[in-house]
């Protein structure tokens, strides 16, 4: 390195810093990759691959590639899309004070879990960076949103190969994820965690981290400093030690990457299973509540349908509380309260939505503030925000506390404090810098207003110069102006320069005139320049100053945030009750769930509002515990199914419900089997997948939870798949007793109601016509004796030859498998039945047979003389 140039030697000393990063080095007006760095992002952001001398003395040349800096949140987001991190390295000193080569560092490293900038952000949704780290039986998971501030954590358990670990990471969704780097070494118990995300169909970034960040007391000590806190009882985490671990590391990582005091990261928060409704990945999966299905369109969620919020922060709010409803009963009739007093006044509904649809993201500015990365832009939209905020309280706060259950109560007088700082302080339209001035207004500070004076004042003093000059000189056309390249000038026309007054020193040459300069103007120049530079480094200093006030008012921000985003949740579940025609649902204690004319709220706007089929529902756990549903293809089975889990999470969220009534009793997990899927990258056929997610439901359900199972056994034998089914259903009906809805194919299934009382066969109803069947869509009591597959295939359209073939095949079938009473042989499983006469050596003269049957030599005889022996024995002892 000693015979490298100096900038190039600067450049490799920082880009063992970035590590893994690609260094963005700053080279005046570009960010410049170089090497290897310099190849890749050629290659990602699609700009062109140059070189230049490696200055060693030797003809070696070094890639290189470079960006605009103006330009680079956008080659950032690129980079950051295609799932790398860019470490961003600025000058930190000013070249002209520079001695020799101009200081650079690292300001700060970007990596998926870590963008502030809206470019790379989904307004509607969490940036989170999550953390895990197991530790014996448990693994500590927690998750920060640096966009936000959110932080959370939690303990889960590590059995079952990662299941319940993968589970949260497939819930939260995080940008990044971040692991000890020994996890990754073959030997590593968490090497399994690592090698199934990595072979999964998880889209997120993988970062392993130094382990020693994962220390225990390391990580205690840094969550201890950054919250300034004695100890972590108060966070209920002081004796969770994955958790500590997790959520330390992740501090560091921040710490590490940001460079800065995050202030907005300001509490934790432990979570707990038990205050919510809990939804596995699986479930929200397939019952496609946030995301779509791997073929669904963006409006066939729920939270489509449910979306009518204003803001951001309403959006992000809303996923979380459909991914996580309340069973706290007073907090979800607390919820429906505010739903209905906003479908009782539509007026005032209508004025809130239109002031929430104009504020801005309160939460994400609040966390820009907190990170130092705020610009002038963000907090003009911050001071709207914030003016908008106090409209609100006028309209929602004071007048209608009590409908609002005293909730919405901001803290005005904190906000009109940060407006008023705002207004006075930062000018209406500033630049996106905040190093170059035009940011901050004149009255604000009154040295900056003496050098704003100096600065803007040129217009009036050139004028008055002018004056003075024309008088002096007599010439009426003489002109006093300013060009940034030569600085102040006076100009006389060459008719004139003849009357040029002596003092007048030359400067430069025209086609028709020269132009002069003097003492006097030379060092009001001077002086007007110094100010402008001065000002400019003044502003920068004052706006330090104004962010500083903000960031020790984060926690006013943070909660006007939060009661702006719970306020246009309600109002957007007010919305969706009135446009779908939603009833307020009876939420209690007891073990039932009734639904009366119940509706699929996706299917249903999908299709129309005359177009969909109600249906009724009654479960409990009793009599009515297992509702054993049967019927064909494409009746409408699955719906059904779905509509009754998603009308209970709606229920539960505190939203009303597609339903003419319904009551239901609080909900603890809802766990869902349904469809046919494979994980071939983990060596799991379909049929493997379909009995863990069963055990899955079978050892973790209770009495208070509700369970949608669609077909179980589909993916092996007939009769291996209709006695998996069989046996299920009775484990849940004689240990679980959770109210279930089970659909099937093997009808066989429907003769459990026969030895099970807590279970009732329903089907879908279907019209015969001719060879054909129309699917009415209702459920009805009873059962089905027919699957109706072959009519189904012949609606797809397979051969005639196929479906004739079929049918007589099924005849074949049906004549083997079930008895002239038309029940199923596999169902009576276990019984005792009437045994046909037949041979019995151990009954009448069985002494004697045995004795005769010992004295026989077969080895001595021939196959056909034994054979004929015991054909004489058998017919002597048989009645």
């Amino acid at each position: 390195m000693a015979d490298i140039t100096p900038m190039m030697k600067q450049y490799l000393e920082t880009k063992k810093t970035a590590g893994d990063a690609i260094l963005f080095f700053r080279l005046g007006d570009f960010y410049e990759m170089f090497g290897d760095d310099a190849i890749l992002a050629s290659k990602v952001l699609q700009i062109a691959l140059t070189s230049r001398s490696s200055g060693d003395g030797r003809s070696v040349k070094m890639p290189m590639c470079g960006v605009p800096f103006h330009a680079a949140n956008s080659y950032i987001h690129k980079l950051i899309s295609a799932g790398y991190k860019v470490a961003i390295c600025e000058q930190v000193e000013d070249p002209k004070d520079a001695v020799g080569l101009v200081k650079r560092e690292i300001i700060k490293i970007v990596s998926p879990g870590t963008v502030l900038e809206d470019i790379s952000l989904d307004r509607k949704t969490n940036n989170y960076l999550m953390s895990v780290f197991p530790e014996g039986e448990t693994a500590g998971i927690a998750c920060v949103d640096l966009t936000t501030g959110e932080f959370t954590c939690m303990e889960t358990s590590v059995s079952s190969g990662y299941d319940r670990v993968i589970d949260e990471i497939e819930k939260s969704s995080p940008a990044e994820l971040l692991l000890p780097d020994s996890m990754a070494t073959e030997k590593s118990a968490g090497s399994l965690l690592v090698n199934r995300i990595k072979s999964g169909n998880l889209k997120l970034y993988v970062n392993l981290y130094p382990s020693w960040n994962f220390q225990r007391d390391m990580a205690y000590e840094r969550l201890r400093e950054h919250f300034k806190v004695m100890n972590l009882e108060g966070f209920g985490m002081e004796q969770k030690d994955a958790v500590i671990s997790a959520a330390g590391a992740l501090l560091y990582y921040l710490a590490e990457t940001q460079k800065t005091v995050l202030y907005h990261i300001n509490k934790i928060s432990f979570l707990s299973n038990a205050d919510s409704l809990y939804l596995d990945a699986v479930s929200l999966k397939n019952l496609e509540i946030i995301e779509p299905s791997m073929y669904g369109a963006e409006n066939s969620t729920l939270f489509s349908v449910l979306d009518y919020t204003g803001t951001a922060m309403g959006s992000r709010e809303l996923k979380k509380w459909l991914k996580a409803p309340l069973t706290d009963i007073e907090s979800i009739k607390n919820r429906q309260d505010v739903v209905g007093f906003f479908i009782d006044f539509p007026d005032l509904r209508e004025n809130i939505r239109e002031v929430l649809s104009e504020i801005s993201d309160i939460e994400r500015i609040s966390g820009k503030i907190g990170s130092q990365a705020v610009n002038a832009r963000d907090l003009i939209s911050l001071k709207k925000a914030l003016s908008l905020a106090l409209k609100l309280d006028s309209l929602a706060g004071k007048d209608n506390s009590d409908a609002l259950n005293g909730k919405f109560r901001l803290d005005t007088a904190a906000i009109g404090s940060i407006h008023s700082l705002l207004e006075s302080a930062i000018v209406e339209e500033p630049p996106i810098s905040i190093k170059d001035g035009g940011i901050i207004k004149s009255g604000y500070d009154s040295q900056l207003k003496e050098l704003k004076d100096i600065s803007t004042g040129g217009k009036e003093w050139i004028a008055a110069l002018q004056e003075s000059e024309r008088k002096k000189s007599g010439i009426s056309s003489l002109k006093v102006g300013f060009t940034s390249v030569f600085g102040y000038y006076i100009e006389i026309s060459k008719a004139n320069l003849k009357s040029a007054p002596p003092d007048y020193i030359r400067k430069q040459t025209l086609v028709n005139a020269e132009r002069f300069i003097t003492p006097e103007l030379k060092e009001h120049e001077a002086m007007v320049l110094g100010a402008q530079e001065k000002l400019t480094a003044l502003e920068y200093e004052v706006f330090c100053r104004v962010r500083g006030i903000l960031v020790g008012r984060i926690s006013v921000l943070q909660e006007t945030a939060k009661l702006i985003a719970w306020l246009d949740c309600l109002v957007s579940l007010a919305c969706a009750a009135v446009n779908n025609n939603y009833t307020r649902p009876d939420i209690n204690s007891s073990d039932t769930l009734i639904i009366t004319d119940g509706r699929h709220p996706v299917v249903e706007k999908n299709l129309g509002f005359n177009e969909f089929i109600s249906n009724d529902t009654a479960l409990d756990t009793g009599e009515n515990m297992i509702m054993v549903i049967t019927g064909p293809n494409m009746a409408g089975k699955s719906t059904y199914m779905r509509q009754v889990a998603v009308i209970a999470i709606m229920a539960q969220a505190g939203s009303f419900v597609p339903a003419g009534r319904a009551v239901i009793g609080v909900i603890d997990r809802i766990f869902t089997r349904v469809g046919a899927s494979d994980h071939l990258s983990r060596g799991q056929s379909t049929f493997m997948v379909e009995m863990i997610e069963a055990a899955n439901i079978l050892n973790n359900a209770t009495g208070k939870s509700l369970l949608i199972l669609d077909e179980i056994g589909r993916g092996t034998s007939t009769f291996d798949g209709v006695s998996i089914a069989w046996a299920i259903t009775e484990y849940i009906h004689n240990r679980i007793r959770a109210r279930t809805l089970f659909a099937t194919h093997y009808y066989e299934l429907t003769e459990t109601s026969e030895s099970l009382p807590g279970v009732k066969n329903h089907h879908i109803q279907v019209k015969e016509w001719g060879d054909r069947i129309i699917f009415l869509r209702k459920i009805v009591p009873g059962s089905t004796d027919r699957s109706y597959g072959i009519h189904v295939a012949r609606l797809a359209g397979l051969p005639s030859e196929v479906i004739d073939r079929a049918n007589l095949i099924l005849k074949d079938l049906e004549k083997a498998n079930y008895g002239q009473d038309g029940a199923s042989k596999i169902g009576r499983a276990g019984e005792k039945r009437e045994q046909p006469p037949q041979l019995d050596l151990f009954s009448f003269s069985a002494p004697e047979i045995i004795r005769e049957i010992r004295e026989v030599k077969v080895d001595d005889m021939t196959p056909v003389e034994a054979l004929l022996k015991l054909k004489e024995l058998k017919e002597k002892y048989t009645l």
